[in-house]
């Protein structure tokens, strides 16, 4: 399992494709390989490549090689890193998603009236990623930009935005998703976090306590779009030892919720999905 969550894939079989015709292994190895760099494995030696993405070091050194000339990846003859250009990948997305825009004044006026961080996530396979984020002046060890992956099970945005999913989906995710532990508080268990998910979505919000990382409390709510359907999911995180949980749900919560509404409210007069 790599880092980011991603996990390894056998480099002459990606998981689910079979023999599907249309399925462009050389490319989905390309990007195994820009996947394998994140927080805290910025720059990468080719045996850590390899390693990351399930590649032969020959392999890994042609995809390598290969994102050098194109701009994507530079090297100093030992280690590889990623260059600015990888943020074009993600431009499009980011560019046509009305979210952010709509979004940002309300998280700015969120984190002025609570003092804690917030931000807004969406659910992408396994993992959330983070579309909107005002950070507060404090500092969290946490390092959180736009972009940023977390698994969905260990995060406060996560369970809400699983709790919108189908029950088909959601017992799709609980069958596939590796349930990583990431701090000794972390549910891991498929059946007790399939209870606490549906629990998320029939009293609206979620709480995760130190799951994702000691220290970090983080509620979320749910953002509806189209249909009451949850396209997205705001979230404020403090730390344990400043805020109780039972201040979560008293001081933090109405806040977050009021500030979701206004996010909604916004969305529909603009026709934004």
């Amino acid at each position: 399992m790599t880092a980011d969550g991603a996990g390894r894939r056998d480099a002459n079989e990606p998981a689910g494709t079979g023999r599907d015709s249309d399925f462009v292994q050389s490319l989905d190895r390309g990007l195994a390989v820009i996947r394998a760099f994140g927080p805290g494995r910025e720059r990468l030696s080719l045996s850590d490549v390899a390693r990351e993405t399930g590649l032969t070091r020959a392999a890994a050194r042609r995809f390598l090689l290969t994102l050098v000339k194109l701009g994507y990846v530079r090297s100093d003859g030992r280690e590889f890193s990623l260059r600015p250009r990888v943020l074009e990948l993600g431009y499009a997305f980011l560019s046509g998603l009305a979210m952010p825009e709509i979004a940002s004044p309300h998280l700015e006026e969120l984190v002025a009236q609570v003092r804690e961080s917030s931000s807004i996530s969406v659910l992408d396979g396994h993992h959330i990623v983070y579309v909107a984020r005002v950070p507060t002046k404090r500092i969290m060890t946490v390092a959180i930009s736009v972009g940023t992956r977390f698994p969905a099970h260990a995060t406060s945005m996560g369970r809400v935005l699983l709790a919108g999913l189908s029950p088909e989906d959601l017992e799709k995710y609980l069958s596939e998703a590796n349930l990583e532990a990431l701090t000794a508080r972390t549910v891991t268990d498929p059946a007790r976090l399939r209870d606490i998910v549906r629990e998320a979505g029939r009293q609206g919000y979620a709480i995760v306590d130190q799951e994702l990382e000691e220290g970090l409390r983080a509620i979320a709510a749910p953002i509806h779009g189209a249909g009451d359907a949850v396209i997205a999911a705001i979230n404020l995180s403090a730390h344990a030892s400043r805020v109780s949980m039972a201040a979560m749900r008293t001081q933090l919560l109405p806040a977050l919720l009021e500030t979701a509404s206004r996010i909604e409210a916004d969305l529909r007069s603009q026709g934004a999905s």
